[in-house]
């Protein structure tokens, strides 16, 4: 079967979601009464943090925070099942229930003061659960900075021609973020204009690659070498203001990721790939497809940490209410099509059947999550060597290889010091909570944040550890998503809204966590993993306790509303 007829469907789908789905979220639900008191990036001014943002510029930050490495990580793993049941999570999951779930999240902080999801949690259920929905939120950020930082470590080693562009990347965005705060200019033309000399620095990494030499190695482990130098950079970025970095480096990868696309696009419409996958292979001795197939694909199709990034970071520059809609529901679905990319391209990028089973044979370990990034990274560049060559290319293969590389590592990194930031902040209303001096002290909590997680990167001196997690953070990651469609229900139900479109999307993931989150305290028992056991136990203890507070709330909204 060709690919691009199956990828002109799933985008068409997406696109009939937006137009028509998303107009009637935008109309009926979450802006029934339009909202007139002023808008958290306007109040609460102060130049850090709450920054009015146009919309173009924010859909940049934050469709580059949100659409990281897992949208391309998790399909490349879930397509071990078949590349149709990944392909149909992907479209109607991000369609009926991520996208949902983005929106309501940017809107709901909107409308409390820019909050992040925890804090508007001790608003509506209460203190006690506010905590608990915190402390989540703290494991999966940790999780998630260590996973990210572990990926991209990984690409620099398996790809060291991507280390210059990525490195110029970053000069050049805080360059143009003090030319843009000098001049009191648009961002738009001078990211235009760094883009274009980043695919210039492509062209010379591939000619230079950068490998660290083994003397310098930390642990004797060039991953973790890289993860080192990445959690300082880290720092760095998340107590930097969002104008001096986060903004123009996040519209430099909107472009490049819109730029990106079109190309890998265009390129499997010339290459016309056939996918060798299988549609179906739902019998795995390792993993069974259900409900892992659910928790794998998270970004991509539904992801807590989008509500962490949209509450955290977006809904504090968000400039109108009614860009809420193209910033929260249409990146989503500028997600999806990025993980539709990444499923057809480990599905058509091997020469026959046989290969792709070969390559497919394990789903777990060190050299399989490796050889998943490759086999991405190697399927779409077999649609941009056309491109390529028919522009000259002297340079081989190797050429595309990097161009995706540093297309993942850029929003691997965008994804990684927005976590860092978040966690930044949930350390930050944690410490409030405690009654704790460091609680504004954005440096403090900046060092703690990074703290945490280097205790998991230094875990495993081969710099592994974020690995080893990967299972636990797509079940954290769903779960927060859970908690997260749980509260937009209460809210909505309070507002006497539509509250059908989240109840919905609510019941079928708070199956299929609580399936995978069982499955996953076997799994660990069995492999006598206790560290993970410990965490998975604690994850859902919060879980279960946060369900009990939302019931005593709804009975005692019930009772209060028919009596």
């Amino acid at each position: 079967m060709n690919a691009f007829p199956v990828a002109f469907v799933s985008l068409t789908l997406l696109y009939l979601a937006y137009r028509f789905y998303g107009g009637f979220l935008s109309r009926k639900v979450f802006f029934k009464e339009n909202s007139q008191f002023e808008l958290p990036s306007s109040k609460f001014q102060d130049g850090i943090d709450y920054v009015p943002t146009k919309r173009h510029v924010l859909f940049g930050h934050h469709f580059s925070s949100i659409a990281g490495a897992a949208p391309i990580l998790g399909p490349a793993i879930a397509v071990i099942w078949g590349w149709l049941p990944a392909l149909l999570w992907i479209v109607f999951g991000s369609m009926f229930i991520g996208a949902v779930h983005d929106y309501g999240s940017l809107v709901l902080s909107m409308l409390f003061k820019g909050q992040s999801i925890g804090s508007i949690t001790g608003e509506l259920l209460g203190k006690r659960a506010r905590h608990l929905f915190l402390l989540i939120i703290f494991i999966l950020v940790f999780i998630v900075i260590a996973v990210f930082a572990f990926i991209i470590a990984t690409l620099f080693v398996l790809y060291p021609g991507s280390v210059i562009p990525i490195n110029f990347e970053i000069l050049v965005a805080l360059y143009i973020g003090w030319y843009v705060r000098r001049n009191k200019g648009s961002l738009l033309m001078p990211s235009v204009i760094a883009l274009v000399l980043l695919y210039g620095m492509i062209y010379v990494g591939n000619l230079f690659p950068m490998v660290i030499p083994e003397s310098l190695w930390a642990g004797g482990s060039p991953i973790l070498t890289w993860m080192l130098f990445l959690m300082v950079y880290g720092y760095l970025a998340a107590v930097l203001p969002v104008t001096a970095l986060l903004q123009p480096r996040d519209l430099i990868n909107s472009h490049q990721l819109i730029v990106g696309l079109v190309i890998i696009y265009v390129g499997m419409f010339f290459a016309s790939p056939t996918i060798v996958a299988p549609a179906l292979k739902l019998e795995n001795d390792e993993v069974n497809w259900f409900p892992y197939l659910f928790i794998t694909i998270a970004c991509g199709a539904v992801s807590g940490f989008h509500a962490l990034v949209a509450s955290g970071t977006t809904s504090k520059q968000v400039e109108h209410y009614e860009d809420a809609r193209s910033i929260g529901y249409g990146s989503m679905l500028g997600e999806a099509t990025l993980a539709v990319a990444a499923t057809l391209a480990v599905a058509s990028g091997f020469d026959s059947e046989e290969a792709w089973l070969s390559h497919y044979a394990s789903y777990s370990g060190a050299e399989g999550l490796s050889a998943k990034l490759g086999a991405f990274v190697n399927g779409t560049s077999s649609f941009v060597n056309p491109i390529l060559d028919f522009f000259g290319n002297t340079e081989g293969s190797g050429l595309a290889a990097v161009f995706i590389s540093v297309l993942v590592i850029s929003f691997a990194a965008t994804s990684l010091d927005t976590a860092v930031r978040i966690q930044r902040y949930v350390i930050g209303e944690i410490a409030a909570a405690w009654g704790l001096k460091h609680a504004e002290n954005r440096f403090v909590n900046t060092a703690w944040a990074i703290i945490f997680s280097l205790l998991l990167v230094m875990s495993d001196t081969s710099g592994t550890g974020g690995l080893h997690l990967w299972p636990l953070f797509g079940t954290t990651n769903q779960l927060l998503a859970t908690l997260t469609l749980m509260l937009i229900t209460i809210w909505l139900y309070i507002k006497g809204r539509n509250y059908w479109v989240t109840l919905g999307p609510l019941v079928v993931m708070l199956f299929m966590v609580t399936l995978a989150a069982l499955v996953n305290l076997r799994l660990y028992y069995n492999n006598q993993n206790y560290l993970l056991l410990t965490v998975a136990i604690l994850i859902i203890f919060c879980h279960v306790w946060l369900l009990i507070e939302a019931g005593r709330f709804i009975v005692g909204l019930w009772n209060k509303t028919n009596h």
